[in-house]
């Protein structure tokens, strides 16, 4: 799909999703989905099917999420995070929050890296690494306002664990969706805050969680 043909797709989906995309913000996605594109045809990254589908999904649901960030935030963690969607169009919305994104497999970071080049993200690194290899850098711990995470399973164990990367006050975005409770089984120091819709077109959810203690 040529470039000026995405963005007018971008813009009308945004539209119907009640999403305001300024021309620098429209522009910044595309080259982002565009790249993504690209690289989907050589290494499995995402399914892009189907075109609008992909758009709201990828581009405009973490746009919404962004909403639930408080102001205060100054640093994002990203786990799992592929071929980049919550993390980058979350970035790309909130330029000032610095972005930390955590993948394991390493085409998939190869592509993370190439993305924070070709769209200039500052204040953005990539960690090849499973999360729980992470625990071994203490300056690691608690050294994030947010956590973002879609695409892994929601198990106790698995919050546990990701909770020892964000502040007290700070707060966790799981990424749900149509189906399985509002809420996930949580244990302290976590405690649930909201569960709010994103996309109507995609039925899907974001639970926020908070560390308290």
């Amino acid at each position: 799909m040529a470039s000026r043909d995405f963005r007018t797709r971008l813009s009308k989906r945004a539209k119907k999703a009640g999403v305001f995309l300024p021309d620098d913000l429209n522009g910044q996605l595309a080259s982002y989905y565009e790249l993504l594109d690209r690289w989907n045809r050589k290494i499995n990254l995402t399914a892009l099917d189907n075109p609008d589908e992909a758009i709201d999904r990828l581009l405009l649901e973490p746009i919404v999420a962004a909403r639930q960030l408080p102001s205060t935030v100054g640093n994002l963690m990203d786990v799992g995070s592929g071929g980049g969607s919550p993390a980058i169009p979350i970035k790309l919305s909130l330029a000032g929050v610095a972005l930390t994104m955590v993948e394991a497999k390493a085409r998939k970071s190869a592509f993370l890296r190439e993305a924070v080049r070709a769209l200039r993200l500052d204040r953005t690194t990539v960690e090849t690494a499973r999360y729980e290899e992470l625990l071994a850098k203490p300056e690691l711990h608690e050294a994030f306002d947010a956590l973002s995470l879609r695409a892994v399973r929601v198990e106790v164990r698995t919050l546990f664990t990701l909770q020892a990367f964000v502040k007290r006050g700070g707060v966790l975005l799981l990424f749900r969706g149509p189906s399985g409770p509002d809420v996930p089984e949580i244990v302290p120091p976590l405690r649930w805050v909201t569960t709010v819709p994103l996309l109507e077109t995609l039925q899907s959810r974001l639970t926020v969680l908070q560390k308290v203690i």
